[in-house]
């Protein structure tokens, strides 16, 4: 029977690598981080449109930087794989009381307040900003600052709109962009609200309304090609004849 590598063996992989390859032995903390960062939005790639051989690829590149970083962290004394592993094992116990503890469900968010010193504190300072918002909205949720359904951020999304609609009719946009990009932010935070409240995370929902647009302006694009029509040249009215033959279409 074939041996079956382990996270042993990718372990033991990482270990060797660092002792006998040139650019692996002089990687630190600080150099990989951008290769993290990178690896992390492939894998987001991958799980975005469900491509699953790309998805444990992208996986295995994800667990190198694990791999790596604990190696690093290893050979400094500081901690290795195993201690990752059991902060793992003690967070996701402490996560779940009622599975391991012997005590009652809670809710995640509000057994982290109770360690937090602030609703920011722990959040990452390169967090997305959607992501930012809907993490800041949970976190007030596990404490209870939230409305019961929908209806509430519905109503809010409304009210930040018409104070949207407010500051654009005093005019020139430009002169008071200040408070417009205030205002507007706001508009956004309830949308990232409402979105949270209905189940939905604004970030890939908005990732499927960018996919949708650029697919069908494309199609208007290719449109415009066999019209002989110049983008550039038209008038409103024409494109947007052309993109409802698209939208219908499809």
């Amino acid at each position: 029977m074939q041996h079956k590598p382990t996270l042993e063996d990718a372990l033991a992989l990482m270990r060797d690598l660092r002792a006998r390859c040139d650019w692996d032995r002089v990687q630190t903390h600080t150099s990989l981080r951008p290769y993290l960062i990178e690896e992390a939005h492939e894998l987001d790639d991958a799980l975005r449109v469900e491509n699953f051989a790309h998805m444990r690829e992208e996986l295995g590149d994800v667990l190198l930087q694990v791999l790596f970083h604990s190696v690093i962290a290893e050979e400094e004394g500081r901690f290795d794989a195993y201690d990752v592993a059991a902060t793992l094992i003690e967070k996701m116990r402490e996560r779940h009381p009622h599975l391991y503890g012997g005590g009652d469900r809670q809710n995640w968010e509000a057994m982290k307040a109770m360690r937090r010193k602030s609703i920011g504190d722990g959040l990452p300072a390169g967090l997305p900003s959607l992501h930012r918002a809907h993490r800041l909205q949970d976190r007030a949720a596990g404490v209870g600052f939230d409305w019961s359904d929908t209806e509430g951020p519905a109503t809010k999304v409304e009210e930040e709109l018409a104070e949207v609609r407010a500051e654009l009719a005093h005019g020139n946009a430009d002169t008071r962009r200040d408070a417009l990009e205030c205002e507007l932010g706001d508009l956004l935070f309830a949308v990232v609200n409402l979105c949270r409240r209905a189940g939905v995370h604004a970030a890939p929902a908005l990732d499927r309304a960018n996919e949708k647009f650029q697919r069908r302006f494309e199609q208007v694009e290719a449109l415009a090609r066999q019209r002989g029509i110049v983008m550039e040249q038209a008038t409103l009215a024409e494109l947007d004849r052309l993109w409802d033959e698209v939208k219908t279409a499809e």
